[in-house]
């Protein structure tokens, strides 16, 4: 290459550099303050506010301190964002040579986001960029001052270590449904009105979790932010359910997540598609958190503006116990409301032995299923934080190892002539009732259950919120023909049935499911006998004797 070439490339390099160290001092970037704020506010149909602008040539780029974005002022007066810096790379030839400001990216550090929620489901982020409805002037036409044009785009935004609060709007700041989300990074390219763009967001929840979305988006609506068309892979790891603030903590659900699927949306339906694994379960406040996990192989679709969905696929699988949920849900107010059917055929009680503790439900102190099948049919509805469960259930053939019912009923076993058990276990040949969960407690009406070494037990059956127990229940031990049975039955005729409507000796359990207390219901047999002759009051006296006297050695 000749000579005078290589000087005149010097000295062509020598002049940018020069001009590249004098640039800022020959341009006050600030001058661009009213069109950078004007700009963004116009994009964002927000107003926006920025401090100080200073130039950075080598990186292409123009810093921003101190940039604020109001909310929607039906939501809060307080900012929407905010962020310490703002970085706007521009191009450099358009501002070198006619000092013409055209964006290219924008990055901003440590921004500052609250997200709120109104009791109608609509969120403050709903009306971001509703000022791109506005249409452009037409050619030839003088353009109005507050005109937006809807071919505003930016090559690369970056959001950085960002924090998300997230609420409800007319709450106060700290409020127990007041969550915040951390290292909360946010990637997207070539943003328009127009077009669809890639991205990738990741953000750590409280408790520990991640999340993480990566696919792409738009156009964005420009009418509402939140119904911009969106086509993504979610993954979530150790999501704290109960930390989220997504559950009024009244309703006692918790546990912790993790997903894997599809997020797609059209911009009027978002459906949803993958697998779920929920560790720690817990369905009740007063509950302990499963001790098995569940995992849920599901798909949903949900109306973004009606705010309503249906679960399209619910196979809830519980070791080798599944289950099936079906129905719609409702999320268009306060608090989202169910209208499901939970059904299980044939689940191995054992595998769902470790849910039990999620419900309420502890075995008595060193009990265990160790065989038997459960049938349900559940109905679920209401509002999460009140629901109503209710249907049938069936165990049958089931053994309830470490716990012999024969020895608890006590004195009841004595009178009957049947004594203690052979074993420390109970058979349990079947077991049906009608159910019904709310938030007042359980309730199990119509309880029939056979023990094929006693006889059967029938009653209604009441456990509180705290596991107390308050159940009324009548004993028919044994079959008619055997002396057990003859002794039941004579006891029966004398106390008028008692117990739960059922005939048989009546009697009580009381305490708690994790150490229930069976006592005769001496109140239920003075009841029946009521009205008896006077030898027969008498022959009951003599009964009842019998029944609180100790066995003597």
């Amino acid at each position: 290459m000749p000579r005078k070439v290589l000087i005149g490339i010097g000295i062509v390099v020598g002049v940018l550099i020069i001009i590249a160290l004098l640039l800022p001092v020959f341009v006050d970037a600030n001058k661009f303050k009213p069109t950078l704020e004007s700009d963004i506010s116009s994009a964002l149909g927000r107003k926006v506010e920025i401090g100080n602008i200073s130039l950075s040539i080598f990186s292409g780029g123009v810093t921003v301190d101190n940039i604020s974005i109001s909310d929607d002022p039906n939501f809060s007066s307080s900012p929407f964002l905010t962020a310490k810096e703002l970085t706007v790379g521009v191009s450099l030839f358009p501002l070198i040579f006619s000092k013409r400001l055209e964006v290219k990216s924008f990055t901003i550090s440590e921004p500052q986001v609250t997200l709120l929620r109104a009791s109608d489901g609509k969120w403050n982020y709903s009306s971001l960029g509703t000022g791109g409805t506005k249409a452009p002037a037409k050619p030839g036409t003088p353009s109005s001052p507050d005109a937006v044009q809807t071919n505003f785009s930016v090559e690369k935004l970056r959001l950085s270590n960002g924090t998300i609060t997230v609420g409800r709007s007319g709450r106060e700041e700290g409020a127990a449904n007041v969550r915040h989300y951390d290292n909360v990074d946010l990637e997207a390219s070539d943003l328009s009105y127009t077009t669809q763009f890639p991205f990738t967001l990741t953000m750590k929840t409280p408790g520990g979790g991640s999340v993480k979305l990566d696919g792409k988006a738009g156009p964005i609506n420009a009418e509402d932010a939140s119904l911009t068309p969106m086509n993504a892979t979610a993954t979530v790891e150790n999501l704290d359910l109960a930390a989220t603030g997504l559950i009024d903590p009244s309703t006692g659900l918790g546990g912790i997540i993790d997903f894997n699927g599809q997020v797609n949306s059209d911009g009027h339906e978002l459906t949803s598609k993958g697998t779920l694994k929920a560790n720690k379960v817990k369905a009740k406040p007063q509950a302990s958190p499963a001790t098995v996990p569940v995992n849920v192989d599901y798909g949903t679709a949900y109306d973004l503006k009606r705010q309503t969905g249906s679960v399209t696929q619910g196979d809830v699988h519980i070791g080798k116990a599944l289950a099936v949920i079906t129905g719609t849900y409702d999320a268009s107010g306060a608090v989202t409301s169910l209208q499901m059917r939970f059904s299980g055929k044939t689940m191995p009680v054992p595998d769902l032995e470790g849910l039990l503790p999620a419900v309420g439900v502890v075995l008595p102190s060193g009990a265990s299923l160790q065989s038997g099948t459960l049938d349900v049919t559940l109905k679920i509805e209401g509002p999460v934080d009140k629901l109503v469960i209710t249907g049938p259930i069936n165990l049958s053939n089931a053994k309830l190892a470490g716990y012999n019912l024969k020895d608890k009923l006590g004195a009841l076993s004595e009178f009957a002539g049947i004594g203690g058990g052979s074993g420390s276990d109970t058979e349990i040949q079947t077991l049906s009732a009608n159910l019904r969960d709310d938030p007042t407690g359980t309730h199990l009406s119509d309880l029939n259950l056979v023990v094929p070494s006693m006889g059967s037990i029938t009653g209604d059956a009441n456990i509180s919120p705290s596991g107390e127990l308050n159940c009324k229940m009548a004993a028919k031990l044994g079959n008619s023909g055997s002396a057990m049975g003859a002794a039941s039955g004579a006891l029966t005729s004398l106390t008028g049935g008692g117990g739960g409507g059922g005939g048989g000796i009546p009697f009580t359990i009381t305490g708690t499911t994790s150490n229930p207390v069976l006592k005769p219901d001496l109140g239920g047999m003075a009841k029946g006998a009521v009205g008896t002759p006077k030898n027969a009051a008498n022959t009951a006296t003599g009964v009842l004797g019998g029944l609180l006297k100790k066995k003597k050695n």
